[in-house]
């Protein structure tokens, strides 16, 4: 039997919790806190000198929480999050140098679009799943749906983030198209410089709840 792929297991639970951690600490206890909230999986911006050893962490104490690196803007980005152990890594944008290396080093990558030309573009790189940002500023939505309809038989799909949260995850999810969305909601920067695990779990399992409901309708 195929072991799922990294794409089909964000896929599974159709939420990933973004966050920018400023001390390494603080990732252990944030992913204990999505797990238990029903979200074993985490995208870490590489924004901060802490997001390696914070990959680093989560990946040495909880190795079935799914790690990521986003906001991956150079190769040494890009090298750093393969080397701290991230299981895939995103981009807010789309450079097809980093396309090509992510491919090179095994590295399962999601650039930004939020263009035609960009979608083209990223899939004559060969990449089927895209963010789509910053969603909400771009027309959200009705832009994303309008935008994809000449893309949807080629089988791409998005992740939007960027403004999406849950009044609209809903919205999103209900599009075909979407397999994730991404979002700094569900673990705030207040949460985590205070410690407040407790206002993170609810948070994942009404985003959880919402899923279950967009699957419904």
């Amino acid at each position: 039997m195929l072991q799922p792929t990294v794409f089909d297991q964000l896929a599974r639970y159709r939420v990933v919790p973004v966050v920018g951690l400023e001390r390494a600490d603080s990732a252990v206890p944030l992913a204990e806190a999505l797990s238990s909230g029903g979200l074993p999986l985490i995208e870490i911006t590489f924004r901060t000198a802490a997001a390696a050893d914070a990959v680093r962490a989560i990946r040495r104490e909880l190795p079935q929480v799914l790690v990521g690196a986003g906001t991956i803007l150079t190769l040494e980005n890009l090298e750093a999050a393969k080397a701290s152990g991230a299981a895939f890594a995103v981009a807010p944008g789309l450079n097809p140098q980093i396309v090509r290396q992510a491919r090179q080093i095994g590295l399962p990558f999601i650039p930004g679009v939020a263009t035609p030309t960009e979608i083209e573009q990223a899939l004559s790189l060969g990449c089927q799943l895209l963010k789509f940002f910053p969603a909400e500023a771009l027309g959200g939505v009705a832009m994303l749906e309008v935008l994809a309809a000449p893309f949807r038989h080629t089988g791409v799909r998005f992740m939007p983030t960027g403004g999406v949260n849950s009044a609209n995850l809903i919205s999103y999810l209900r599009l075909d198209i979407v397999a994730a969305a991404g979002g700094s909601w569900l673990a705030q920067s207040a949460d985590i410089s205070s410690g407040k695990w407790d206002d993170v779990r609810p948070r994942c399992r009404e985003a959880l709840a919402l899923v279950a409901a967009a699957r419904s309708q």
